[in-house]
Parts: structure tokens; sequence; C-alpha cells
């Protein structure tokens, strides 16, 4: 279907079904938002750092279907896809590596010492999240060693009450998504299921994918001592042409299967609060070369991660302090990187002091963790915020961030490719200052950051004619940049209306280095610019428009303009997502070409 049929279908549509009444979505105020990343409890717009918020209007709202999507929105984030689906994604924070980003569920860190490049494998549906915080900057005091340029936290919701939707769209490239969900609240239990697959035949040779999703979420024994049980279940199974090779003999295939499972609950008093929790995580991977030749050369890992936590905050007349200990063990099963076990312990300690009328805070804090295979280590860092008004609030930091190398790093082979045992953790001493304004209709914030970083892992090879990359640690690289994100909210006709505009830079004089020597640390985003335009001019019609525009340290610069329109009729729901509206050609990463245009039509309905 071509772009100018699209637009005329939407907008035939939307003429159509503009005298059909509906409700309009109300604006979800970020003031009511805390923090819930964070052993200490802050509002979101008392907190000293850099963190967006993806609320669930942001999300009911946007030109997306997944997480990746989603987060592709955010100035500062960095989402390098490898095609349509989220199949392959890779997360990126202010230039940082997509190894140095820590993604958590509900507070439940899902790092994979196997490598990030399974980090999104854990992203949930976008019908189960309640919101998205994501955290810039160094966060390893907060969060552990794998935060090294910032977190991000999928909030799920708590419930859904006795309702059942469905959904199923269909469009471009033979895509064929379905998801059901439900919500049954009961005497004492509460549970949210999702059931959803998302397939297609794909968009050039050997991209088409079949990924299924599955989500459960209880809580039991409400009236007396809730537990809130979390499991997933996410299988991803994709053709992966060129997704790390050039060669053109090469059919590469992957399929990959993540899964969690956690019990939490949460004592409390006046001023004490202690959150227990136990998980295991897991990961697996399957990696042909050649797909219909698996003995030609094949990867299988397994990767299981085993933790209990405990996070705890107390109030006194002083401040308040949040602590908290994570204790985790690793095993991983492999045929390329063998059998490996890693012990973690980490130990949290911060409180945060209220100065000056409560206008000034200061949140000094540590963490502290042993690796068995890498001894112990020590992240300290601190928060200051003042604010000046109700409105103005300034605030900075400054802390230690350190990444122990993944299991790839330091083990794996093949051809093109080899690790390094002998490799030394990542270090970066990181500092942030920024300004944040909040009003009813206005909220905006401007940051400058530094990061200078030690011995920084890249894949490298000493010269061009030389085939294989090696990890290698690259020592003393500086990062500074500057991020600025404005929304502003107005009614018009009666109805809310959003724009907000993001954009960063990014300066990294790792850019000294030859790019041809370099697999992965060269291609961040030096200029990012996104504009996001959610409208509503009917009663039962909502537009959103967002364009994109990238300049990569590559040289290579894109334009990418997507859309979607929701019609909501009582109890159903039709959309149209058109994504890269005029057809802009560009890669993310490695050797692959996005899609070209595209559109999605769904339908959901709700039986409540």
């Amino acid at each position: 279907m071509t772009v100018d049929k699209t637009l005329s279908l939407m907008v035939l549509l939307l003429s159509v079904l503009t005298s059909i009444g509906a409700q309009s979505i109300p604006q979800q105020d970020l003031d009511s938002i805390t923090l819930t990343s964070t052993r200490i409890d802050i509002p979101f717009r008392e907190n000293s750092r850099t963190v967006n918020i993806i609320t669930a209007t942001d999300i009911k709202n946007s030109a997306a279907v997944n997480v990746a999507d989603l987060l592709q929105q955010v100035a500062g984030v960095d989402i390098r896809r490898r095609g349509t689906g989220g199949s392959q994604a890779d997360l990126f924070i202010r230039g940082g590596g997509f190894d140095q980003t820590l993604l958590l569920i509900d507070g439940i860190k899902m790092d994979d010492a196997q490598t990030g490049h399974h980090t999104m494998n854990a992203a949930l549906p976008i019908e189960v999240i309640e919101r998205i915080e994501i955290v810039k900057g160094p966060a390893a005091r907060i969060f552990g060693q794998n935060a090294f340029t910032g977190a991000i936290n999928i909030v799920t919701k708590k419930k859904l009450n006795n309702t059942l939707s469905t959904n199923v769209e269909t469009g471009s490239f033979g895509q064929l998504n379905g998801n059901v969900t439900a919500g049954l609240d009961q005497d004492n239990s509460s549970h949210i299921v999702h059931v959803g697959r998302v397939t297609s035949a794909g968009y050039r040779t050997n991209s088409d994918y079949d990924n299924a999703n599955y989500f459960i979420k209880s809580t039991f024994n409400e009236g007396k001592q809730p537990i809130t049980m979390i499991a997933t279940f996410m299988e991803r199974k994709f053709g992966a042409q060129n997704f790390y090779t050039t060669n053109p003999t090469f059919n590469e295939y992957e399929e990959t299967q993540n899964s969690l499972i956690a019990f939490t609950t949460t004592f409390k008093n006046e001023n004490f609060k202690v959150r227990p929790r136990i998980y295991w995580r897991r990961n697996q991977d399957v990696f042909l070369l050649r797909r219909f030749e698996p003995e030609f050369f094949r990867n299988f890992h397994i990767s299981d991660k085993i933790g209990v936590e405990a996070n705890a905050s107390y109030n006194s007349k002083y401040g308040v302090t949040g602590f908290g200990i994570d204790l985790s063990k690793i095993y991983l099963r492999s045929n390329n990187l063998g059998n490996r076990n890693r012990f973690m312990a980490t130990a949290f300690l911060e409180h945060k002091f209220n100065l000056a009328d409560n206008k000034l805070d200061i949140t000094p804090g540590v963490a502290m963790t042993y690796f068995s295979d890498f001894d112990f280590n020590a992240f300290p860092g601190i928060d200051i915020g003042y604010s000046i008004s109700d409105d103005f609030r300034l605030y900075g930091n400054v802390g230690y961030t350190y990444r122990i190398p993944t299991y790839t790093d330091l083990f794996y082979s093949d051809p093109a490719t080899a690790g390094n045992p002998d490799l030394e953790p990542e270090e970066a001493f990181a500092q942030e200052l920024g300004v944040k304004y909040f009003s009813k209709n206005i909220s905006a914030s401007i940051a400058v950051f530094n990061r200078d970083a030690d011995n920084l892992i890249d894949y490298i090879r000493p010269n061009t004619t030389e085939g294989i990359f090696t990890a290698t640690n690259i020592r003393e690289v500086n990062t500074k940049g500057l991020e600025f994100d404005a929304s502003y909210n107005f009614k018009l006709k009666g109805f809310n209306q959003t724009l907000g505009i993001g954009y960063s830079y990014l300066d990294d004089d790792i850019l000294e280095q030859n790019p041809e020597l370099s697999r992965y640390s060269l291609n961040t985003l030096k200029h990012q610019y996104i504009t996001r335009f959610n409208a509503q001019l009917f009663k039962n019609v909502r537009q959103n428009i967002v364009y994109k525009y990238a300049e990569r340290t590559t040289g290579q610069t894109y334009n990418v303009w997507d859309a979607s329109l929701v019609m909501r009729l009582k109890k159903m729901e039709l959309t149209i997502t058109a994504s890269n509206i005029f057809n802009a050609e560009y890669i993310e990463t490695g050797f692959v070409p996005m899609p070209p245009s595209n559109v999605l039509f769904g339908f959901r309905y709700s039986f409540d």
C-alpha cells in the first residue's frame, strides 16, 4: 500500500467517524507518580536525576506497537533495531554500549551475563505496562553494576479488575498480530493474564519472525499480607539475515526464549518499609549461521540467574535512609562459551537529607559489590537538588560506575570475533547538572553531562587487513553531552492536546579512532531530535505524529516520520499505524537496512 493511499484512508476514516461519540482519554498527572525504581520513595518532580516517564496515557496514544518503538521516542535513548516486531533490538543510553544499560521489570534486574544483546528480549507487551521509568546517567549505586549509563524500569499494571480485551492487527510484510488480555478481581486476590503472538513474512530476504508473549501477574492474600507473583515467557524466532555478517551465502537464524518468575511482598509501618523478593530469570539463545544447515555453525547458550534481595527505607527526623542487599547466582551452559558460574553480592546504602525548609535535598549513597571472579568493588555517588520555587528545580549528581565483562566479552569465538579472558572491568566517573520546570501545562528539563571512562570494552582489529575483531579495553574515553526535553499540554475544542520535543547532543572522543577498526562503539547518535504531537479534534478520534531526526557519528543522517490514528467507539477501537511514512533509507546498526514505508491496521474490543 502506498503512502498516499494510506493517508487518504486515514482521512476518510476520520471524516466518517467524527459524529460518533466516545470519551477522550484523560492526561496522567506526573505529580501523582512516585518512582518505584528506587529504595527511597521520591515523587517524580522531586528527584535529582534526569528521569523520563512514559505514562499509560503516552503508551495509549503513541504510534508504537512495542517497547522498542516507545523508547525510540525519548531523546538520549538509542534503540538500534534490525527489523520490525522487536525481534532483535539493542538498548543504549547516552552513548553507552548495549551491555551498559540495565532493564528492570517492577524493579527486578533483567541483566544477562551472556550478552547485553538479550536485554530487550525481556521487554513486556505494552498492554500490561502502567509506565516506563527511564533513569539516565550512572545508576550503579542504585541498581548495581550493569547500570553503567542508565536504567529502564518497566512498571506493570497493578490490576485490571474484571475485564477482557482482544486485539488483532494486520498489515505490510504479512504482519499478523493478535493478543488477549484479561483481568480477574476476586475476594482476596487479583490476576492479570496476557497471551500474544506477533508474526511477519518479513520485508527482505530471511527477515521473517514469529514471536510469542505470555504474562501472568497475581496478587494473593490481599486482605492481610499481599504477595505478588509475576511470571513471563517471551519467545522470539526470526530470520537474521546479515545481522552479524556480510557474507551473502549465510542465511542466519536465531531463536531466543526469555522467562522470569518472581515473588515479592512488602512489610511496612509508619516509619519503616522493607520489600523482600526472590526471582529466577532465564535466557536461552540458539543461533545458526546457515538456517537450513545447523551442522555448519551453531551456538547454543542457556543462562540462569537466581536471586534473593531485600530493599528497605526508614524515616526519621534526620531524613530517609534507604538500604538493601541483593544476592544472586549465575549459571551459564554454552557450546561456545563453556560452562560458567558466578556469585554476586551487593549491599546498597543511601540517605536523603532535607534542609533549608525542604528546599534543599542531598542524597549520598554507595553500592558495594562482590563478584566471585572479579573481587570487590564500590560505587559511591551523590545527588543534590534545590527547589528555587514550586516550578523550578536545580539538580546535579556525580558518581562512579562499573561493569564487569560479559561471558561473550571474555570467551566468545567464531571466525570473525574473539573474546579476551584477560579483560579488565569498565569504570567511569560521571557528572551531571540540570534544571527542571513544571507547571500545569508545561514540563521541561535541560541537562549537561560528562563521563570520564576507563577500560571501555570494544571489539577491535589492529588494521583493515585483519579479519578478526578481538574484545579489547579502550583507555580514557571522554563523553560529554546535552539533553533537552519539553512537553506542552493544552486544550483545543475542549480536548487535550500534547506537543513534545526532545533533543540530545553527544560528543565522544572515541571518534579519534579509525571507524573501520571498531565493531560497536563508533555508531552513537551525535545529534538526535524528536517531536511528538498527540492531538484530538473530535470526540472519538486521536492522532499521533512522531518525527525523528538522527545524525550518527559515522556521518549517516536520516529523517523518519511515524503516525497513528485511533478511533474509539465505546468498547471498540480501530487503529492505523504508519511507520517510516516517507520511505527513508537508513541503518540503525550493523548491516541491516530498516524497513521501508509500512502500515498496520488494528482492531480491539473490550468485554467488561
